[in-house]
């Protein structure tokens, strides 16, 4: 079982920041130039300072990140708390889909282990790149600045059972980000209540929704440190996979690139594979609930809109015979397999480091993707069910890149965990 228990919470004091809005931020991942300058522009406190590190210098960004860090802990833009605490966090939101939830969950420390049944598992793989970027930002701040988002069974929902009542109350503070989403955050320190949320979780597994990179970059670091200590714990929010909030929406797949000899083999594996329709614009990012494997489809030559549904399971089965039957129902995998890796001879290394490829989670920007040039071919998904990346998980299996996402991030600036 994965082992939980309170923060020894670094976080903004909020007399000397105004207000968490100012400060708060996505996920590095989503951000660009362009987001980070609005983000300080809103205040020179901003989280991006550190967790996006640039020296204007020129000089190191990760020294940057320290130096800045430390002052904000002396000047007292930063705050060390006494006594250890989970944050309870909820988020109003309106999701792509155009309809609203609230989703619920809490931050707490959760101990480094590598991977493994009842304990923690990956659903998605890699990359290299993040895990530099992010170690060598660990080693220079010494701390957990961005939260890893994991899920957790609790089909009774006793853990936010024993934190609703908190939220009764008036929040420690508020953030709304771009998206609109309402972050809304509680401290809990009530030792009741805090044995009541890690009891209700404390015989499942946690399965990894979002931020992998940040988790193995955890792991490489509490084993560089050694022995034990504060580095042996990693900052992660948690929801309930039962949470009526809980959503996953697709990600649709770009590809570029395209010689003449790929473009016709493209065309020469869908004609083989897959019963294909004309259908309404609208409709390219198929219904969850269509049967079987299918894609919307849409490429620079023809640009109409088609869906793609595969007419016979058995060439999935013979490219993977030691996958487990779960994995192989995945649209992604099928995709990934027969078409990215088949017809259009990507190699793993091409997929990670999406030469020829890119993705959007938007259907509009996937269909503009054709006529801006940046696509020559579009395969939209439909969105995953959460018991289908359970399923994966539990087989032991990681699932392609960008196979998911969760919406809304989990901003990060709200809390901290320092490892030291």
């Amino acid at each position: 079982m994965a082992t939980i228990r309170p923060l020894n919470t670094v976080r903004y004091d909020l007399g000397t920041v105004g207000s968490l809005d100012a400060v708060t931020a996505p996920p590095y991942d989503v951000i660009d130039g362009p987001m980070r300058a609005e983000l300080l522009a809103k205040s020179p406190l901003n989280v991006v300072e550190i967790d996006l590190p640039e020296d204007t210098g020129g000089g190191d960004p990760y020294l940057h990140a320290q130096t800045v860090w430390e002052n904000w802990l002396e000047q007292g833009v930063l705050v060390r708390e006494r006594e250890p605490a989970i944050w309870a966090l909820t988020q109003d939101y309106r999701a792509p889909d155009g309809r609203d939830y609230t989703r619920h969950g809490f931050f707490a420390a959760v101990k480094v282990e590598d991977y493994g049944p009842g304990r923690i598992r990956p659903h998605e793989r890699t990359h290299p790149g993040p895990k530099i970027d992010r170690l060598n930002l660990t080693r220079a701040t010494r701390a957990n600045l961005s939260p890893i988002f994991s899920l957790f069974p609790d089909f009774g929902d006793q853990a936010w059972e024993a934190l609703e009542p908190v939220t009764a109350e008036e929040p420690f503070g508020t953030a709304t980000d771009a998206d609109g989403t309402v972050n809304k955050l509680w401290r809990v320190s009530d030792p009741g209540v805090i044995e009541a949320v890690t009891g209700a979780i404390a015989d499942g597994e946690l399965l990894i929704a979002d931020g992998h990179h940040r988790y193995e970059t955890a792991r490489v670091y509490a084993e560089e440190i050694g022995g034990e200590g504060p580095h042996q714990w990693v900052l992660m929010f948690l929801c309930s996979l039962s949470d009526p909030g809980l959503t996953i929406f697709p990600t649709h797949r770009l590809v570029s690139g395209l010689t003449d000899g790929k473009r016709e083999a493209l065309r020469s594996a869908i004609e083989e594979l897959f019963d294909v329709s004309d259908i309404p614009e609208e409709e390219l990012q198929p219904a969850s609930n269509v049967p079987g494997i299918v894609f919307g489809y849409l490429d620079a030559h023809h640009r109409k809109p088609q869906r793609l549904t595969l007419r016979d399971h058995g060439p999935v089965e013979q490219a993977l015979p030691d996958k487990p039957a779960p994995y192989r129902r995945l649209d992604t995998a099928v995709l990934e397999t027969l078409i990215l890796k088949g017809a259009l001879g990507m190699s793993g290394d091409d997929i990670d480091h999406k030469n020829g490829l890119d993705y959007s989670k938007n259907t509009q920007d996937a269909r503009a993707a054709i006529e801006d040039g940046r696509a020559e071919a579009v395969f939209f998904m439909r969105p995953i069910p959460v018991e289908d990346v359970r399923e994966v998980a539990a087989a032991g299996e990681s699932m392609p890149p960008k196979s998911t996402y969760f919406f809304p991030k989990i901003p990060t600036g709200l809390v901290f965990n320092p490892l030291e």
